[in-house]
C-alpha cells in the first residue's frame, strides 16, 4: 500500500489508475474494508435527516464518497452492487427492480472515478456530486420511475431534477467538509493519497 501511495496522483485516463483500481480486488485488506463501508453504509442508510415534507437528506453518500476513494471504482461497481441488494433484503420497499441496482453500482463507480487516486478540492467534489446527482439519481432515477409507475419520463425528470438541484449544494459542501475533517486520519493511515491540505480548486 505504502509503495502504491508513493506513485502519485493518477488520472482515470491513464493506464497506471486502472492497474492500481483492478489490484485492489485481490488485496484482503481493501475486501475488508469494502465489507466495512458496506455495513456502515446501510447502517447509515437507515437513519435518514427529514428536511421537508417527503425530503430526506440520507448521509450514504459520505460514505459511498470515501469508501469508493480509498478502494476504487472497480470494488466501488461491487459495493454498490451489494449495498443495494443488503438494503433491499434489510428494507424492503416495494419490489426487486434492477435499474435501482444499476444506479447503485454507477454512484459507486463515479464516486471512485472522481476521488480514487486523486488530488482532492472544491471543484472535484461539486463534479462528482454533479454527476451522481443529476446523470444518476435524476437521469436514470426518471427512467426507472416511468418504467415502473407508467407516467412520462418527463414527468419524473422534472420532479426529481428540482428535488437533487436543490440538495446539490448542501451535499457537496458536506462532502467537501467530511473530505477536509478526514483526510489527514486517512492519509496517515495510509489509505487516500497524502496532500498537505483540501483546497476549493
Amino acid at each position: 500500500m505504502v509503495r502504491q501511495l508513493q506513485e502519485g496522483f493518477l488520472s482515470p485516463f491513464s493506464a497506471a489508475y486502472w492497474r492500481s483500481a483492478a489490484a485492489q480486488i485481490k488485496k484482503p485488506r481493501m475486501l475488508t474494508l469494502t465489507a466495512l463501508f458496506l455495513a456502515l453504509r446501510i447502517v447509515v442508510g437507515m437513519v435518514p435527516i427529514p428536511l421537508g415534507d417527503n425530503l430526506h437528506i440520507f448521509f450514504t453518500f459520505l460514505v459511498n464518497a470515501l469508501g469508493s476513494a480509498i478502494y476504487g471504482p472497480l470494488l466501488g461497481l461491487a459495493s454498490g452492487f451489494a449495498a443495494d441488494l443488503l438494503g433491499f433484503v434489510l428494507q424492503p420497499t416495494g419490489a426487486f427492480f434492477p435499474g435501482y441496482l444499476l444506479s447503485s453500482m454507477l454512484g459507486s463507480f463515479f464516486y471512485g472515478l472522481f476521488f480514487y487516486r486523486a488530488r482532492i478540492n472544491g471543484v472535484r467534489v461539486l463534479l462528482a456530486e454533479l454527476v451522481v446527482n443529476l446523470g444518476v439519481n435524476v437521469g436514470l432515477g426518471a427512467l426507472w420511475s416511468s418504467m415502473l409507475y407508467g407516467k412520462g419520463y418527463y414527468y419524473y425528470l422534472v420532479k426529481s431534477l428540482i428535488k437533487n438541484i436543490g440538495m446539490l449544494p448542501v451535499e457537496a459542501v458536506l462532502l467537501f467538509l467530511f473530505f477536509k475533517a478526514i483526510l489527514p486520519a486517512a492519509s496517515r493511515a495510509g489509505l487516500l493519497q497524502e496532500q498537505k491540505k483540501i483546497s476549493l480548486w
